[in-house]
């Protein structure tokens, strides 16, 4: 997959099926959509291209709302992008300049003239352009003017899939990442850093890496401990993880803290991918270090049954 970032550098693209979209999390329901114009390039001996824009939009509109927590950011959704088959990733820069934009204007400057699209294809009520203008009935009505044909995913297959981002916004801030996962059609992921800690996991016999995250709007489920699996060097690892201020020892700031199972070497300044699998409990207070000690060890028991499941 190749990544543009903006239209001054693409030089053409052969026979372009186009979407355009935010896509943040990359979905079920935008595979919909995805799946479809794949099939349309192999159709027309063409290449698919979707246009995407960031920073995310109400991020330049609402600057001062930081409600919006976003399931991907740009590097991790051009991963699972180019592991579907996209052809084309091309980033648009979101300005307030930019979102003065007319339907018109973005219509003949990025749909025509930067990418010479054969066929656009949008999901079910998809609008853009300033003021949502821009729609699939004013597309297949001037289509011919355009040059280009125009298809709308079908309603019904939109709503069977039943999927939205803030449906799994939801359930990730609930913790509730199986079903998220289900929404996903993969793990929930959280990419970061490893950062040195005050190293109590260690003296519990639980050395964990301290995680964090790259990206402050990144979303992270909710407090607790989980079952994950951590992508680290190529390779995979069983872990768990826990989330939150660690009240046992009386921790004050939320940290994201991972042990992984049968691995025992420094690794601070790598970077890391926590892929969640399932949640174990909510994160409480124990009596003491002791009790926290065996309870960690119930939880390594289970969180090992769960991932070889």
């Amino acid at each position: 997959m190749i990544i543009h970032d903006g239209i001054q550098s693409l030089k053409g693209i052969k026979n372009a099926v186009v979407t355009i979209g935010t896509f943040d999390g990359v979905h079920l329901g935008h595979q919909e959509i995805l799946r479809r114009i794949i099939e349309l390039a192999k159709q027309n001996n063409g290449e698919t291209a979707l246009v995407t824009f960031w920073p995310h939009p109400r991020f330049v509109l609402k600057p001062e709302d930081n409600s919006l927590k976003l399931l991907s950011t740009f590097e991790e959704k051009a991963a699972i992008l180019r592991s579907i088959g996209i052809d084309h990733l091309i980033k648009i820069t979101f300005t307030k300049e930019f979102s003065q934009w007319s339907s018109e204007k973005f219509i003949q400057e990025v749909i025509i003239s930067a990418l010479h699209t054969q066929k656009l294809v949008i999901g079910y009520d998809h609008h853009f352009g300033k003021d949502r203008e821009g729609s699939f009935e004013h597309l297949k009505e001037h289509s011919s003017r355009y040059g280009f044909t125009v298809e709308e995913i079908p309603r019904q297959d939109i709503e069977d899939v039943g999927i939205s981002s803030t449906k799994i916004r939801k359930a990730i801030d609930a913790g509730e990442v199986e079903k998220a996962a289900d929404f996903l059609g993969r793990p929930y992921e959280v990419i970061g850093t490893v950062i040195p800690g005050d190293k109590i996991g260690r003296t519990l016999g639980f050395p964990t890496a301290n995680i964090s995250t790259d990206a402050p709007y990144k979303l992270i489920p909710a407090d607790g401990t989980y079952a994950v699996k951590v992508m680290l060097r190529k390779k995979t690892y069983q872990a768990m993880l826990n989330i939150g201020v660690r009240p046992t020892v009386d921790g004050k700031e939320k940290r994201m803290e991972a042990h992984l199972f049968e691995f025992d070497q420094s690794i601070y300044d790598e970077k890391v991918t926590v892929l969640f699998v399932q949640k174990l409990r909510e994160e409480q207070k124990f009596e003491s270090k002791e009790a926290l000690t065996m309870q960690l060890a119930k939880d390594k028991e289970l969180a090992i049954k769960i991932l070889n499941d």
